[in-house]
C-alpha cells in the first residue's frame, strides 16, 4: 500500500511520531494503548479509530485531535 493511499489520520500519526523520533512501541506507551492498535491505525487496517483512541494518541504526541485529522 502506498503512503498516499493511507487515511489522513494514519499519515499524520506517522508524521508526528517521526517528527518526535519515537517508535510505534514508544507511542503506544505514551498514549497508553496497545502496540498493535498503533500498527493497525498507521497501516490503514483501522482507518477510523475511536475518538477515545485518537485523544490518547494526540496526547501522547503532544498535538490536538484536529492536527491528526487535517
Amino acid at each position: 500500500m502506498k503512503s498516499k493511499e493511507l487515511p489522513t489520520i494514519a499519515r499524520n500519526i506517522k508524521k508526528y511520531r517521526q517528527k518526535l523520533d519515537i517508535s510505534q512501541d514508544k507511542l503506544s506507551k505514551l498514549a497508553d494503548i496497545a502496540y498493535n492498535v498503533i500498527i493497525k491505525i498507521e497501516s490503514g487496517v483501522t482507518p477510523n479509530p475511536t475518538i477515545e483512541t485518537m485523544a490518547k494518541i494526540a496526547k501522547g504526541l503532544g498535538v490536538s485531535i484536529d492536527d491528526l485529522m487535517k
